[in-house]
């Protein structure tokens, strides 16, 4: 019997996630995983390493608290946001649960479900991108988590305010609602932070990957009303956070750091309006769609051979193709000016 044989079953059948860097590739321009384009400079001030680290770090815990207009006891600090999702999926369902989600929406879901051997419904995006509440509804028997992606990843749209307040509705008393706003700081007045206190089962997903440009971190948030949080407290590891972690999460945190997140911000979104114009002009580019993150969806005539072609010219986009719904599509991360001018050549070459 080989090793792969003793482990679990659900495991021996599963797909890992296939994150940029697993699908790999050799390139200079590295515009497949929605990163900041350079690093942001932060110097370690904590030496103290011989001692573990606090549980929940306070300056990060107060910082972003804080920073999202919560209380302290509303903020879980985690390895990354996927460490918030495979929590929430671990401390609320029992073996013959399920969760649902809603695709195209970000695949680690489903790869973390898989993993903790849960059930897992889908509910497909409306032709827009929308949630189908009438579906949702009639799926909802032994569900007990609803994950919602907004801004929604890989297609970039927000979902309908309206939706997720009736949706919220629906589920009250029965299900965790889990909103991922891990793109929330390039569009934070759709925020669902403020909600807390009318939703007990609400949980909402951050992340520093993004917009904080600091994706090598690896640091997420849950916030959620407090008796939430202290579920998941039940489950995380007693030390989910390194120091030299929380030390630079902290610096990012200050009123300088957040000041330089916000014009970052601002640099995406104005070249995201740059490219989105340039894609457009392309006669292999059919199609591009809005997006309130910091990347964009385009569909091609034939995406795949698009999409391929830039690869072997060290260009890294990200192919949906084999995404529900999303056959010929792309989605592109706004990199600098220069990296942006070069798709758009390499595109007008083929």
């Amino acid at each position: 019997m080989s090793i792969s044989q003793l482990s679990r079953k659900n495991i021996q059948s599963l797909t890992p996630y296939q994150s940029a860097r697993r699908l790999g590739g050799s390139g200079d321009v590295w515009l497949n995983a929605n990163e900041y384009a350079t690093s942001p400079d932060f110097d370690l001030t904590e030496g103290t390493f011989n001692r573990y680290p606090e549980p929940q770090p306070q300056a990060v815990i107060e910082g972003y608290a804080h920073y999202a207009g919560v209380s302290p006891k509303n903020v879980l600090v985690s390895r990354g946001g996927d460490e918030s999702i495979e929590l929430i999926i671990r401390a609320f369902c029992e073996p013959n649960d399920a969760i649902l989600y809603c695709p195209p929406t970000y695949g680690m879901y489903a790869v973390s479900t898989d993993t903790c051997g849960i059930k897992t419904k889908t509910v497909p995006l409306t032709a827009d991108f929308q949630l189908d509440l009438a579906e949702i509804k009639n799926n909802l028997e032994g569900v007990k988590v609803v994950f919602v992606c907004s801004p929604n990843n890989p297609t970039g749209n927000l979902i309908k305010r309206s939706d997720l307040l009736e949706l919220l509705q629906i589920t009250k008393d029965k299900v965790i609602v889990v909103v991922d706003e891990a793109y929330i700081e390039f569009c934070p007045e759709a925020t669902f932070a403020n909600e807390l206190s009318n939703y007990p089962h609400l949980a909402i997903i951050r992340t520093l990957s993004k917009a904080f440009a600091l994706a090598g971190l690896r640091c997420g948030f849950t916030l959620a009303n407090a008796e939430l949080i202290g579920v998941l407290q039940k489950v995380i590891a007693p030390y989910p956070l390194p120091v030299p972690v929380s030390d630079i999460a902290t610096q990012a945190l200050s009123p300088q750091g957040i000041q330089q997140m916000q014009e970052r911000v601002a640099e995406v979104i104005t070249l995201r309006a740059d490219l989105q114009k340039n894609l457009e002009n392309l006669p292999l580019v059919e199609k591009v769609f809005d997006s309130e993150a910091n990347y964009l969806l385009f569909k091609c005539q034939d995406g795949q051979k698009v999409f391929k072609a830039l690869w072997e010219q060290g260009i890294i986009l990200r192919d949906q193709h084999k995404a529900l719904g999303l056959q010929n599509c792309i989605r592109i991360t706004i990199g600098t000016k220069e990296e942006n001018q070069r798709v758009i050549e390499a595109i007008s070459k083929l």
